[in-house]
């Protein structure tokens, strides 16, 4: 059973955050910005709220802010100087933090208030091509070192697998059948990740082709009956 991690080691910060561990070290010591506790053998460990701080830091840092001068800002302001910020029109790399801390906190609301946000200054396609491909590399490669667990993951691309069906459907709903060539969509056997199949749907759609989506696992052989239904056929 997949437990919630609640506690981050050092390199997880790093991991998630994108700022060093030597970094980190610095920050904590020359301005007192986190305060880990210690285990038994005096290994750092961080908790969510860390974290979130340290991804506002962040944010706050590459948008031009000193790290001396955050550090004389509390968690609050700190936190209201990202959405001000955000609110300026610098939204992507808030979004990108915001939607890890989506993941890391289970929270439903933050992700759809985030990706609505997101809808005010760009399309659909912009958010997948901009956001969401660049967050399902970054949440593998995470998974990969132990840093969030398969239930994380697995609560990140659910919702944006969502968002991308709501589009599907709408264009299924505006054109259920053009009269064009017709692709089928599928995974083989055993292959059963299909964000990226569901999003060639999408774009296909858009473009005005008829689609059929069978989605994962697929037998090869199970296509044969398609060829006696259809003429033109991809």
């Amino acid at each position: 059973m997949n437990t919630i991690k609640t506690s981050f080691s050092i390199k997880d910060l790093e991991n998630l955050s994108g700022i060093k561990a030597h970094t980190i070290r610095i920050w904590e010591k020359r301005y007192n910005l986190l305060e880990p506790e210690r285990t038994n053998t005096n290994i750092r460990t961080y908790n969510l709220r860390s974290l979130q701080k340290l991804m506002n830091i962040s944010f706050l840092n590459s948008n031009g802010y000193k790290v001396s001068k955050i550090a004389a800002l509390d968690e609050f302001q700190i936190a209201s100087k990202v959405k001000e910020i955000s609110y300026q029109g610098n939204t992507e790399s808030h979004a990108f933090n915001a939607f890890k801390l989506a993941m890391l906190n289970f929270d439903q609301a933050l992700f759809y208030n985030t990706y609505n946000r997101l809808l005010e200054e760009k399309s659909f396609r912009e958010i997948f091509y901009e956001l969401f491909i660049p967050i399902i590399q970054d949440i593998g490669l995470l998974w990969q070192t132990l840093t969030i667990t398969p239930s994380h993951e697995h609560f990140l691309s659910t919702h944006i697998r969502q968002k991308v069906l709501i589009h599907i459907e709408r264009l299924q709903s505006a054109n259920p059948k053009p009269d064009t060539k017709t692709f089928v969509l599928f995974l083989p056997l055993n292959e059963i990740h299909d964000i990226g199949l569901l999003f060639i749907n999408y774009e296909l759609l858009s473009r005005g082709y008829h689609t059929i989506f069978l989605g994962e696992s697929v037998p090869v052989e199970n296509l044969n009956l398609l060829n006696t239904l259809y003429d033109d056929i991809t």
